[in-house]
């Protein structure tokens, strides 16, 4: 396990354990101990390394036996790189088991897209525990560029680095883009935008995790114009970056995802599997040679994941008649909420280990800078009352703070359908409709 928060330390920490013949198990400094132990329990990492914490051996911390595992672990753990945690459909932790040859691959073929050399200064303002922030660091990296780390957003120290470092490529979600243009005054944002295209070397952008939108794409490229923007899809399963919209076909094919990178093919089917005609949307499934070899102790989980060889991305899709790809929703449950997706049941279950919560309900609803937010129906326990101030302290010990609601309400009953089942649209449709309203914090 190496403990990271962008800091260049954390990048010796990574080439330390791969020479070393280990897989990295990336986990943010600040992750509450919770969701260390969910991961641990997953991993069963030997030990963890923080070089922050101090020289060596101050740095490492046994966590387990340091023998090499056996059986289907040890070969699903055979020249390893990475072992990605992201939310799994049932609320835990899935660990995604990325291979040296599939990550290796990965980062040829962006390399081979984007170009970097020894000139290049990437940004990376990305988290680097999730394989979007790895590979722009590492692309960069091994191509004898430099790389300037943010440790944290925020849109004016965004826009004040890529003019002072002279950034000639930058990396993305939509979130930070929304909240840049959102949370900038105009007259700000024209002076940002006149200083980078006067003394900025910005030349590539590259945007992904969430989908774009045609409006925030034309306000984005008319932004960092002479710089390109590249439009790009993936998931941690298949080393992200399968698919891409590239800068020549923006303009005709804006809000779609582009067509699938060199070597990986997709299909797009409905619930039998068959395939869809053009413009009639089904789930998005993908072959690649940059697939996981599997999710870490879940061989049930793995198996469910692919169909007849196809890994099922989980994302309801629509192809046009030249090939270019739309993602036009999701068929789980997930929430993407700045580009990270979360699923309701963690949150609903984390709710309901606080104090007076009896049951609670999770949604995502649209939002304008994130994409969507996270909104908590709670039902008290009988005879108790619900102190929200008190609920969002503990829920700090239970999931990172991008996985807690930004709205609550309170209710005596959560919404059911006709069968008598809770209904999670419904609650979409109680919000939307104002017929319940959060309560103020």
């Amino acid at each position: 396990m190496v403990k990271c928060s962008n800091h260049p330390s954390d990048f010796v920490a990574y080439l330390g354990v791969w020479i070393a013949g280990a897989a990295v198990v990336p986990v943010h400094r600040t992750s509450p101990q919770e969701v260390v132990a969910g991961i641990q329990d997953k991993a069963k990492c030997a030990g963890a390394i923080d070089l922050l914490a101090g020289p060596w051996p101050a740095c490492l911390t046994l966590m387990g036996p340091s023998e090499p595992p056996t059986g289907p672990r040890g070969r699903l753990l055979h020249n390893a790189a990475l072992v990605i945690f992201t939310s799994g459909s049932t609320g835990q932790p899935k660990g995604a088991v990325l291979s040296q040859a599939a990550f290796r691959g990965k980062l040829r073929q962006n390399t081979q897209l984007f170009h970097p050399s020894v000139d290049s200064v990437s940004l990376l303002v990305l988290n680097n525990t999730f394989s979007f922030g790895i590979w722009v660091a590492l692309m960069t990296l091994l191509n004898g560029g430099r790389v300037v780390v943010m440790a944290k957003f925020s849109p004016a120290a965004l826009l004040e680095t890529l003019i002072a470092e002279r950034v000639t490529f930058l990396g993305v979600v939509p979130t930070m883009i929304r909240a840049t243009f959102g949370g900038l005054p105009a007259d700000e944002l024209a002076g940002f935008r006149r200083r980078l295209q006067e003394r900025g070397a910005l030349r590539q952008v590259v945007i992904g995790g969430e989908p774009l939108g045609k409006q925030l794409s034309a306000s984005l490229r008319n932004f960092i114009a002479p710089a390109e923007l590249f439009d790009v899809y993936g998931l941690t399963e298949t080393s992200t970056s399968d698919f891409y919209l590239d800068p020549a076909n923006y303009p005709r094919f804006e809000a779609t995802i582009g067509k699938p990178a060199p070597g990986i093919t997709y299909r797009i089917v409905d619930s039998q599997d068959k395939e869809c005609d053009c413009h009639v949307p089904g789930e998005l499934q993908i072959k690649t040679p940059y697939i996981m070899d599997g999710y870490l102790g879940d061989e049930g989980l793995t198996a469910q994941a692919f169909s007849e060889g196809w890994f099922r991305t989980g994302d309801m899709a629509s192809r046009d008649e030249f090939g270019y790809v739309t993602i036009v929703g999701r068929l789980k449950e997930l929430i993407v909420r700045g580009g990270n997706k979360i699923t309701p049941l963690e949150v609903e279950r984390a709710l309901m280990r606080c104090a007076g919560v009896g049951v609670a309900m999770v949604a995502g609803l649209p939002d304008p800078i994130l994409g969507q937010r996270i909104h908590a129906f709670i039902v008290p326990k009988a005879g108790e009352a619900v102190d929200l101030q008190k609920t969002k302290s503990e829920l700090t010990e239970f999931l990172e703070k991008y996985k807690c609601p930004d709205f609550y309400y309170i209710g005596d009953t959560l919404p059911t359908g006709r069968t008598g089942k809770i209904d999670r649209g419904q609650l979409v449709g109680w919000i939307q409709a104002g017929r319940v309203l959060p309560v103020a914090p």
